[in-house]
């Protein structure tokens, strides 16, 4: 029944490859998929949960990915890149959309899945069911339980090539490729036994990137390399770059045609600079108001045109190149006056970082102007966030002496945000 301009109520029968249909309650399980999808859309989320009550039909309906495929690319960390690429194909997209509620409202539950006695620097990295942690002069290698919330307790690996502290590390190509104290980078094959060290840089090695067969790191020595992963001329330094500032982070962009460093800002140059990949000039700096001192902990691509950036300054800065290279897009100060170490994106709406002090994480939605989440991990002492990362489901974030794990996928969450 549909009403006219007039007012009037008017019957109409739905033909469908020349079938009548039924009107009233009978005729929802015999329409078309298209249909129900079309009408489907202007429903919310609720009102889709109370549909699935209705029937067997229905309920498996409206379980299907398409129902919910809108609702997850408007959400947070569900899986789902600006673009619209799904990076999370193997969980349900309405699981994804339940999960990205409780990412929105700081429901998760806490654990701490390690502990070690010296105050170190840890740097980590996710690969599908492995977790990669830097302890002191080693990268050690644990598995994932099936629910990903605990760990093994011992490793099953362990990555040496350093005389000193791992600063950072990469995993690309199944390849650790990773930065120390000691001035050398050190490559290791994940899988296998093969494994490579020479010296880099006079100084600490304070960050690393690989993309593609090509490394770039940045050292307390004033300068960023990039060097070559080839089987053929591993370990050829390609260039050498005098930035005339400490390099703190590197990034390389996904194009491969160039790459960012960010410094300490003690000079009178921006300490976000972007240099050819090819030639090792530079290409342009971003931003001008950048006061001395202010120096770039941790920058990372998002595409090849946008990219975020934290450090002292405790600014979050989201960058534009195709608008402008003088001013951010958007810029988000951390409420508490505190030093951001680190941050990661989901690629859509979502960032994390990680504070200098009491292990505070903070979630921000891009949208927003203000921080939507905070969780104190090292509370009553104070240890920064030296690393974060995430996924769908979970968060990890490495603190001087503990590895934490923020778990958004318990039906029984507890509230812990801030």
């Amino acid at each position: 029944m549909i009403k006219t301009d007039t007012g009037k109520s008017v019957v109409t029968r739905l033909r469908v490859s020349g079938r009548k249909l039924q009107q009233g309650p009978e005729m929802w399980p015999n329409l078309p998929e298209e249909i129900l999808l079309v009408i489907f859309s202007y429903l919310d989320a609720q009102a889709l949960g109370r549909l699935a009550q209705v029937c067997r039909k229905l309920r498996h309906f409206t379980g299907k990915d398409a129902v919910w495929r809108g609702f997850a690319k408007k959400g947070l960390n569900s899986g789902f890149s600006h673009q619209g690429t799904d990076t999370a194909s193997g969980i349900s997209i309405k699981e994804r959309v339940r999960v990205s509620k409780n990412w929105k409202n700081g429901c998760c539950r806490r654990d701490t899945m390690l502990k070690w006695k010296r105050n170190l620097m840890p740097w980590i990295c996710l690969d599908r069911d492995l977790l990669y942690l830097s302890q002191a002069e080693e990268i050690r290698a644990y598995r994932l339980h099936s629910n990903v919330k605990s760990l093994h307790r011992q490793p099953f690996a362990a990555f040496l090539g350093h005389r000193e502290d791992v600063c950072r590390f990469v995993l690309a190509s199944s390849h650790i490729i990773s930065g120390g104290g000691d001035g050398r980078i050190a490559i290791h094959k994940a899988h296998s036994t093969f494994s490579i060290q020479f010296t880099a840089h006079d100084q600490d090695v304070n960050c690393v990137d690989c993309h593609r067969g090509i490394i770039v790191s940045g050292s307390r020595d004033q300068t960023a390399k990039v060097w070559s992963l080839s089987s053929s001329r591993v370990g050829q330094c390609l260039h050498t770059i005098q930035t005339d500032d400490r390099v703190w982070s590197v990034a390389i962009n996904p194009m491969l045609s160039s790459f960012i460093t960010g410094t300490a800002c003690c000079g009178h140059s921006s300490p976000l600079r972007i240099w050819d990949l090819q030639s090792g000039q530079l290409i342009t700096c971003l931003g001008t108001d950048f006061r001395r001192g202010a120096g770039v902990l941790d920058v990372c691509y998002e595409t090849p045109y946008t990219l975020l950036s934290c450090g002292y300054d405790t600014y979050i800065r989201y960058w534009d190149s195709r608008t402008s290279t003088r001013r951010c897009v958007k810029a988000w100060e951390e409420p508490h006056d505190s030093a951001l170490y680190c941050i990661q994106s989901d690629g859509n709406h979502m960032i994390a970082s990680g504070s200098s002090y009491y292990g505070v994480v903070r979630l921000w939605d891009k949208r927003m102007n203000q921080c939507l989440q905070s969780f104190s991990l090292s509370s009553p002492t104070s240890s920064p966030v030296y690393c974060l990362r995430f996924n769908t489901r979970l968060l990890y974030a490495a603190l001087a002496s503990t590895l934490h794990v923020l778990a958004f996928t318990t039906s029984d969450s507890l509230v812990l945000a801030h």
